[in-house]
């Protein structure tokens, strides 16, 4: 969208939010009811409906690049991700708005090489330099790391040292689901977050090419207040030139996070009560990888498990139900994706549901796991009950390597 704003173009058409919250056939992508005007718009192209996804004129972009020379030319040296600083800036400049950048320093005109110019002073109306580096983190979390922006970083086995607890036995279950075919994964943030660490523990991640949306191919996609980065990552995109890739289909199977899923296998990440947490690239992400798992806990606020001799228990259930009848607001349309017949799991520390076609059907338990009990009793719908439904894999409860060979 900022690329087709910097070309002056009224819109961007895509079929990406079809059957979801944006879709003017059930909330048109509007917050609440103050939004009158239509912000998406369903046309048909060529016998296919779209979306029709009106573009704004931008009155300032405040961007931040690492240095900046004399004429405002902008590089990224230090900077995690690349983003779409350059799209921002031209749609802003060419709208007639402002651009405002912070970097960490100027440095003298002409030192910056032409390749390492990722913003050019034509495009820069003011620059921004911190007095305290301080201001200038590298992610949220950490002020710099070199392994960022370098893929020769040598990585912490502490890193990967983390407790067999609910979130590893969905990421190693998750890990499992595998396969050599499948190579290039996205992982969401949140709960997927675990299981490159999990492949990593396995040696197992370089049979894996791990992305993230931000731009980051390869290496160890990190996670809490540093995701999007990506520890030694092979390259790092632009963020319009990921989903580009993202949207045709590219990634062939993705992770993203459980946090509520009804009675047709609909998800929502983006929507509880009057809290907005937004969809991210989440709805491009799960409408066109080739195979999708949502993996969370099962209820949520509270939890506590054991592994008690290789069988899960639940100590203290969640207070909050995370299967209801119907979720808040769709994120993930279970309706279009079995219409493209995508494979979909949903996977939880005590159970594994699958989209088939009938519906959401549970096909995995965890051994200990009393299906009445700590399954349907805290759901608010009853699932479609597989005619065979099997054990989570044994090596997910014991604590050690699982032994994964791909």
């Amino acid at each position: 969208m900022f690329r087709n704003m910097a070309a002056n173009k009224p819109a961007i058409i895509s079929k990406v939010g079809i059957g979801t919250f944006v879709d003017p056939d059930l909330e048109g992508g509007k917050v609440n009811t103050i939004t009158k005007e239509d912000i998406v718009n369903k046309i048909n192209v060529f016998g296919e409906e779209v979306l029709f996804y009106k573009c704004p004129k931008l009155d300032y972009a405040i961007l931040r690049g690492t240095s900046s020379d004399e004429d405002g030319n902008i590089s990224f040296e230090n900077e995690a991700l690349l983003l779409e600083g350059i799209h921002i800036a031209s749609a802003t400049k060419n709208a007639g708005g402002k651009v405002i950048v912070q970097v960490e320093k100027v440095v003298k005109r002409g030192s910056i090489s032409p390749k390492e110019v990722k913003i050019p002073g034509i495009l820069v109306d003011y620059v921004v330099v911190v007095e305290d580096i301080k201001n200038h983190m590298q992610t949220f979390d950490e002020q710099y790391n070199y392994g960022y922006i370098n893929n020769n970083a040598l990585f912490s086995d502490s890193v990967i040292s983390f407790p067999l607890d609910e979130r590893k036995i969905i990421a190693r279950r998750c890990a499992i689901n595998l396969r050599k075919d499948s190579k290039v994964l996205n992982y969401g943030i949140g709960m997927p977050e675990s299981i490159a660490l999990v492949l990593k523990e396995e040696n197992q991640n370089m049979n894996f090419i791990p992305t993230v949306e931000p731009g980051a191919v390869g290496g160890i996609p990190m996670g809490g207040l540093s995701f999007g980065a990506s520890f030694n990552p092979a390259c790092i995109l632009e963020q319009p030139t990921q989903f580009d890739f993202y949207d045709g289909g590219g990634l062939d199977m993705a992770f993203l996070g459980l946090a509520q899923c009804d009675q047709y296998g609909n998800i929502n990440v983006s929507k509880f009560g009057s809290k907005l947490a937004g969809c991210g690239g989440f709805i491009n992400i799960t409408q066109n990888a080739k195979e999708v798992v949502f993996c969370g806990t099962f209820t949520a606020g509270g939890l506590e498990i054991a592994i008690e001799n290789g069988k899960l228990k639940i100590i203290k259930e969640g207070k909050t139900k995370k299967f209801i009848k119907n979720v808040e607001q769709i994120t993930f349309s279970a309706e279009l994706a079995k219409k493209n017949e995508k494979k979909v799991l949903y996977i939880t520390e005590r159970a594994v549901f699958e989209l088939r076609k009938e519906g959401l059907t549970l096909v995995e338990i965890a051994n200990g796991i009393d299906i009445e009990k700590d399954i349907l009793n805290n759901m608010e719908f009853k699932p479609i009950l597989a005619k065979e439904i099997k054990f989570m894999n044994k090596e997910i409860f014991l604590n050690k390597p699982m032994g994964l060979i791909f």
